[in-house]
């Protein structure tokens, strides 16, 4: 989230972490504010005798804020660990997991337009950091004086063993996801995948999986680009055009897609059909139970497919509900030994896994599925709708302008104000995050505002379309959304 207009010198922090506008809110003075904000924190926590380690994209400034940010945390008597290359997200909190480490940042703005760039903190165990966390992060860079930061050259600090340089970050994690996987029947299969990065930086780890499997990869936007194509580097349908039309024309098994630092995943059938998140979670799910013998529930957040509910039911298991923001997802799977948790935007992760999204692991699991049971997605979830019924998910996405925000949040969270939706039969009301509309007959609508951008969220599940649609119609008349 970007500084807001009315207190330029606050940094707030996001479901994603800080993320801002480059050259307007993410700027050198700001990154080293953030940097020894962290730092404060750490002595505050009592959490200074272990190095932090530092990871970054493939986005503009994020290699040269790495320097930034080492020079306050040295400055300030800690040591750093840091890459010798861009590193996805997963990654650096496998790392923070694996190594016992306090905290660790990776430089990311993940899938928001090229125009920004920000900063993730992951604390122990590899977790996003929890709201408290990042509340107090908040109130203690807000206090900082910027001239009085302390920095250190990062020739001094090599040469004083403040800087390790981390030459092999990828060994133990590829290992970890392999160890996992039905490797022989992924072999047997010999797939046939085209792989999109979309510019972003989680290329390696993933080719390096499928490789040692044994399946035949070929790439496409893999090379650095700052503007992502002139795109966003988000694995939606719509972005996905060209991936779809290239898996259909090269006669390719499957298409896979990652986000910009490599937490989110898409995939194409060998149809060129968009496989989305709400199906790929319901897949893996039932994968997992079915197939794989797992037992246990499974975590979404309020804008996630209720599909999930009806696999789990079917299982005599409980599908658990969370807030927006992948922190939830993790704690619920902790907390209700879920196997799997994630949400409709494309992230998610498994039990035994790192506490964070990653579409590393995610998109070899689903070619091991498919490699497995010997079916194309396709016809794994024709299977699914056989079983579970139709689900439909439709979203907008909607900008407004900021001095409505408190006018919008007063109408939806104050006076409570609902459309009539036709005489649909309403079952409930939640207002936990946002507004969420369950009707009588399992579909669903939710207004919320973005943790990552200044937009307000509708998403909307039913049986049709345009049912769907009709929800989020409504909700735009009433807020006088256009």
């Amino acid at each position: 989230m970007n500084i807001t207009k009315e207190n330029e010198n606050r940094i707030s922090f996001g479901t994603g972490g800080w993320r801002g506008i480059i050259g307007d809110d993410f700027i050198k003075a700001n990154i080293r504010r953030v940097s020894h904000g962290i730092c404060l924190l750490a002595k505050e926590e009592n959490k200074t005798d272990k190095p932090i380690v530092i990871g970054y994209d493939r986005r503009f400034l994020s290699e040269p804020s790495v320097d930034w940010i080492t020079e306050v945390m040295t400055g300030m008597g800690f040591s750093v660990i840091l890459m010798e290359r861009s590193t996805p997200t997963p990654l650096v909190m496998f790392l923070v997991q694996n190594m016992g480490l306090h905290y660790g940042i990776e430089v990311t703005a993940s899938h928001n337009p090229a125009a920004y760039n920000g900063m993730k903190l992951i604390v122990e165990e590899g977790r996003d950091a929890p709201v408290e966390t990042t509340a107090r992060l908040e109130e203690l860079i807000a206090a900082t004086d910027p001239a009085k930061i302390p920095t250190l050259p990062r020739k001094v600090a090599e040469a004083q063993g403040l800087v390790a340089i981390l030459h092999a970050p990828f060994n133990g994690f590829i290992d970890h996801i392999l160890s996992k996987m039905n490797q022989n029947a992924v072999k047997d299969r010999a797939l046939r995948i085209l792989f999109d990065p979309m510019h972003g930086s989680g290329t390696y780890p993933l080719m390096v999986i499928l490789q040692t499997l044994r399946c035949t990869v070929d790439l496409i936007n893999d090379n650095k680009d700052a503007y992502f194509g002139g795109g966003i580097p988000a694995p939606t349908e719509s972005r996905l055009l060209d991936l779809r039309n290239r898996v259909v024309e090269g006669k390719y098994d499957l298409g896979i897609a990652f986000d910009g630092d490599g937490d989110r995943l898409g995939v194409v059938d060998e149809n060129g059909r968009y496989i989305n998140a709400n199906e790929i979670l319901c897949l893996l799910y039932d994968y997992l139970r079915r197939c794989k013998g797992w037992t246990g529930p499974v975590v979404r957040n309020l804008a996630t497919t209720h599909m999930l509910d009806r696999i789990a039911e079917s299982f005599g298991e409980k599908c658990y509900e969370v807030p927006i923001g992948f922190k939830y997802i993790s704690s619920g799977i902790d907390r209700y030994d879920a196997i799997l948790g994630g949400e409709s935007s494309g992230g998610l992760t498994v039990r035994g896994h790192i506490h964070g999204k990653d579409s590393i692991y995610a998109a070899s699991l689903f070619i091991e599925m498919v490699c497995t049971t010997g079916k194309t997605p396709a016809e794994l979830m024709s299977n699914l709708e056989e079983r579970f019924g139709h689900f439909v998910m439709v979203e907008a996405n909607l900008a407004f302008e900021a001095a409505r925000k408190p006018e919008i949040v007063h109408a939806l969270m104050v006076e409570k104000q609902l459309p009539t939706f036709d005489g649909a039969e309403i079952a409930r009301v939640g207002y936990e995050d946002g507004c969420k509309v369950y009707f009588a007959d399992g579909s669903f609508v939710i207004c919320r505002f973005s943790g990552t951008e200044p937009l307000l969220r509708i998403f909307a599940e039913a049986d049709n379309a345009d049912r769907a649609r009709t929800y989020i119609k409504e909700f735009r008349e009433l807020l006088n959304l256009n």
